[in-house]
């Protein structure tokens, strides 16, 4: 990539930045410094992804100041809850302030067989999310591994009433991969349903951000990507895109990675 090119990737994928701290160990601090960081100079991040228990001081210190959304996550990262404990912990998570739930299918029954499990699970979420809070279903790829089913996976969640699908949770040694980013994009667009995409773990440069945009432009047309039907789950995708948008390697390119 050029310069221009560069940068113009750079403020997209800012604009489209989940911006991430779901360590074991995060601290009330640390919650402050991601609120504080996603609000830069170049413009926000479309949202930040943090643990549950932090969503009432998210809420404090974003409420009416930004447009920057708070998204949680649930039956996280195991994906072995009870959909009963599940459900409890959205109703939670949304009343404490929470924009979007973020949750995990339970994948390992379904890689044993079991699709009545991913269906019930995501439309008893979306029901307790209702129609105002955005549901993003992650699927594990990097754990289901076949392409075959991340595919059906992903056309469980959509019939279910997921706004979004997403690879990964982070925790496992395999992520977001585009090889999982293709068959579900693919899934969403066949679905011919208003589903967004969320691509999370691993993707750190915006090199990286540059091949799954250009991947989603390709399948699912040049005007589709947007905050509202893509998203990056990250925590150091930021500091790249600072870099680039500030000049300090605004003449690195996708070669260079």
């Amino acid at each position: 990539m050029d310069t221009h090119e560069l940068r113009a990737t750079a403020a997209r994928a800012l604009s489209l930045l989940d911006l991430t701290n779901l360590k074991d160990d995060c601290t009330p601090a640390a919650i402050e410094a991601l609120c504080e960081r996603a609000v830069t100079p170049y413009g926000h991040t479309a949202a930040i992804c943090i643990w549950p228990r932090f969503v009432p001081q998210a809420r404090a210190l974003l409420n009416g100041d930004t447009p920057v959304r708070i998204a949680t996550v649930v039956n996280f990262p195991s994906g072995e809850m009870k959909t009963e404990d599940v459900v409890a912990e959205t109703r939670d998570a949304i009343a404490d302030g929470a924009d979007e739930i973020d949750v995990v299918i339970p994948y390992r029954v379904f890689i044993s067989g079991d699709e009545q499990a991913v269906s019930d699970l995501v439309a008893s979420v979306k029901a307790a999310c209702g129609p105002t809070i955005t549901l993003k279903t992650i699927l594990e790829t990097g754990e289901i591994k076949d392409m075959a089913l991340v595919r059906r996976a992903s056309e469980l969640a959509i019939e279910a009433g997921a706004d979004f699908i997403k690879t990964s949770t982070g925790k496992v040694a395999v992520n977001a991969t585009l090889e999982a980013a293709d068959t579900m994009l693919q899934a969403i667009r066949d679905s011919r349903k208003k589903v967004g995409f969320k691509p999370a773990g691993g993707i750190s440069t915006v090199a990286d951000a540059a091949l799954y945009l250009r991947l989603a432009d390709t399948i699912m047309g040049e005007d589709w990507v947007m905050p509202s039907t893509f998203r990056f789950g990250a925590s150091g995708l930021l500091d790249d895109i600072l870099s680039v948008l500030g000049g300090v390697r605004a003449s690195a390119g996708a070669s260079d990675y």
